[in-house]
């Protein structure tokens, strides 16, 4: 059991993989990498939100994120704005907004390309079942020990 767990899990490895590459090649045609444009598309979708929370958003520890806005910034992609109290927040300028919506379509063209082998019932079949399982408690630290049963996967 444990191995065929392994290969499930090898094979979401592979298929993120995948995305990422093609993504981070077809990106690069506009000069943005898929981690910048990532970040521009979170900013977008979370006006006011905390660094912290976009590093969440966007799977960044906070450092990270900070470096990646500081990169963002200095390539006049986004601009940084008084939040409430000491909080600072981030919005994309016009240069930014533009690169996000190309970048859209390429994100979209690589997702139909890599999903065209699936019929829409398959899709949603995989779409019910990997919310299933992001929507289940995945213990993590101490607490998990033991509950795999030897089949830890990523």
């Amino acid at each position: 059991m444990s191995s065929s767990l392994e290969a499930l899990g090898l094979l979401i490895k592979k298929v993120q993989h995948r995305h990422h590459r093609a993504l981070d090649a077809r990106l690069g045609s506009l000069g943005i990498s898929l981690v910048q444009w990532n970040a521009l598309r979170e900013i977008d979708r979370n006006p006011g939100s905390s660094q912290l929370r976009l590093a969440e958003l966007t799977f960044n520890s906070a450092q990270a994120f900070g470096t990646l806005t500081t990169r963002l910034l200095r390539m006049g992609w986004v601009e940084r704005r008084p939040g409430e109290g000491r909080a600072t927040v981030h919005a994309l300028t016009p240069k930014g907004k533009t690169l996000l919506r190309q970048g859209q379509e390429l994100y979209l063209e690589v997702l139909f390309t890599s999903f065209a082998p699936l019929d829409e019932d398959e899709r949603a079949v995989l779409m019910r079942l990997l919310t299933k399982m992001l929507d289940a408690e995945l213990p993590v630290g101490p607490e998990a020990r033991g509950t795999s049963r030897g089949a830890r996967s990523s």
